[in-house]
């Protein structure tokens, strides 16, 4: 190889270092929210030039929308809801959340410190209320709770022993998060989403 050849720099694979930056913003804003996290520390996480940053995702804010559409996106494939079907949806978003904690630090932080929602996430949140709606047209489900506040319900229960105070997991006593209480505690919101949402 020449000496110039070799002083060429290589084309810069532009889909791989957005990846490693969108990665490594989920996991500094998972641990500091958006107020909290920085810049310097997303470009080190994924030793990348920090000017490449603002050229793919452009401000702070832009990232960050980009972190919540990316997770928003997994958890609608995770956890289908196209049938209206609330019992296997929970199942489905339990299991994701369980295994992406990072998933449900990024929702929690969003919530608290951006409250506006964007038109995706009300695009996504309205399919899944339709998706109620239509579920409860057909006699599935119950009909005498708005499908807005079914949902909303069973929402929060996927995350009720994963969002718990660690006071409360310790009283339950053992490792919360050990395989047998997981399974326990999955099983019980399986039962409990059922006994919901059940027609009367």
């Amino acid at each position: 190889m020449s000496e110039a050849a070799a002083r060429k720099p290589r084309p810069r694979n532009a889909t791989a270092t957005k990846a490693l930056l969108l990665k490594a913003a989920t996991e500094e804003f998972a641990e500091y929210g958006f107020a909290g996290a920085r810049i310097d520390r997303i470009a080190e996480r994924a030793g990348a030039n920090k000017r490449l940053l603002y050229v793919y995702f452009g401000d702070k804010n832009q990232l960050f929308d980009a972190v919540v559409q990316e997770q928003t996106d997994a958890v609608l494939k995770a956890a289908p809801m196209d049938d209206g079907d609330l019992c296997e949806f929970a199942i489905a978003r339990f299991d994701y959340v369980l295994a992406n904690p990072d998933a449900r630090r990024i929702a929690a932080w969003r919530t608290f410190e951006q409250t506006e929602p964007s038109d995706a996430e009300r695009a996504a949140f309205r399919a899944r209320i339709e998706a109620v709606e239509k579920a409860q047209r057909a006699g599935r489900i119950r009909t005498d709770i708005p499908a807005a506040d079914l949902f909303a319900f069973v929402l929060r229960m996927t995350e009720s022993w994963l969002s718990a105070p660690p006071a409360l997991q310790a009283a339950g006593g053992g490792d919360p998060l050990s395989p047998e209480r997981v399974q326990q505690h999955r099983a019980a919101l399986q039962t409990a989403v059922r006994s919901l949402v059940a027609q009367s």
